[in-house]
């Protein structure tokens, strides 16, 4: 087993862990974070009636000139998606880091979001 396989299990099984108490309603949607190597991408989803009500990502065209670092790409994410949920009517939320740790990319996303004005 390659070191990349079992990272990628262990952290698959911290979200799982994560999901057992972390849901979101159409009141307080879930913020769901995905990191990957080169990109990051943010959902706000509804799972009592199974629908993404917003969604950011870095691959969007808007994001793509190619500047600036990854924790700058993240940050410009969170204010997009802060903006699309105001749009839709969402002020609060639930933040599902996905098994990823607090730092980084995915604090630089969910500091920019909640600067932004979002709640969680």
């Amino acid at each position: 087993m390659s070191l990349a396989t079992s990272r990628d299990s262990a952290r698959q099984k911290r979200h799982t862990r994560l999901r057992l108490t972390l849901s979101g309603t159409a009141a307080r949607p879930r913020l769901a974070v995905f990191r990957s190597l080169n990109q990051i991408y943010a959902q706000l989803i509804d799972d009592s009636a199974g629908k993404t009500l917003a969604s950011a990502s870095s691959l969007e065209s808007s994001m793509r000139s190619g500047k600036g670092t990854k924790t700058d790409h993240a940050k410009q994410v969170g204010k997009l998606l802060a903006e699309r949920a105001r749009a839709a009517g969402v002020k609060k939320v639930v933040f599902d880091r996905a098994g990823f740790r607090y730092h980084g990319r995915v604090r630089a996303l969910a500091d920019a979001a909640r600067e932004a004005g979002l709640d969680f």
